[in-house]
């Protein structure tokens, strides 16, 4: 009997891990940072309206999962034919928002994301000493399934890595929306090391994941 309810727990928990693995975004493609690319003159310009354009964020943890958006300061894209062509956009980091918790628990993560909590500033993304991050485009290539696949150098706390994912790209006369598909990064090779059990030692059931999945959407008016 014991056997038997053994055999049945380790099949619900191959069970959910593998639910939970398609449930996570798949990683982009990382290396070096690379070349920014360069528009040409007949490009059309756009600039991105901040207060319509996010990043959604996910981390995990295996007690469970946050989420939240942060804020794009600013953005200009150069759009030749209706494809992206060379841009970049500042990442507010100041304006990380839980959208899980409530209360004094929002406060607290919210807080400790930014490294805003006295004697933790080193903690997660130290939004005091890099208040943003940004992206810039470093090539673009059309994929089989109409979106395209969109390369760049994404700065965070002062480390650049260029990382590479699909996006679906809509331009109507003076305006342009991108959207990503959701996608993860490995944040430790940005140097957001809290909790990664792959930096520290003896964190038993206390780590969070290394990978923090992201969804950027981006809308931009004709300048």
């Amino acid at each position: 009997m014991k056997k038997q309810v053994f055999n049945i727990l380790t099949f619900v928990m191959i069970g959910l891990a593998v639910v939970a693995c398609k449930d996570k975004a798949k990683e982009a493609e990382t290396g070096e940072a690379e070349s920014v690319a360069v528009a040409e003159g007949t490009s059309a310009k756009f600039k991105a309206n901040a207060e319509a354009s996010t990043i959604e964020w996910k981390g995990f943890k295996p007690t469970g999962t946050h989420n939240g958006t942060v804020k794009i300061e600013t953005g200009t894209f150069s759009l030749n034919n209706g494809a992206i062509e060379s841009g970049t956009f500042l990442i507010d980091m100041t304006s990380i928002v839980s959208l899980d918790l409530e209360g004094k628990m929002k406060d607290n993560l919210e807080n400790h994301l930014k490294g805003t909590v006295e004697g933790k500033e080193g903690d997660f993304f130290n939004v005091t000493k890099y208040p943003s991050a940004a992206f810039e485009i470093t090539g673009s290539k059309a994929m089989e399934d109409g979106k395209t696949e969109l390369s760049g150098n994404l700065t965070i706390k002062g480390v650049k890595n260029n990382v590479s994912f699909p996006v679906s790209v809509t331009n109507t006369g003076d305006e342009m929306t991108m959207v990503s598909d959701a996608f993860s990064i490995d944040r430790t090779k940005w140097n957001v090391n809290y909790g990664s059990k792959s930096v520290f030692d003896n964190l038993g059931d206390k780590f969070i994941n290394d990978d923090m999945e992201l969804k950027i959407h981006i809308k931009a008016t004709k300048s």
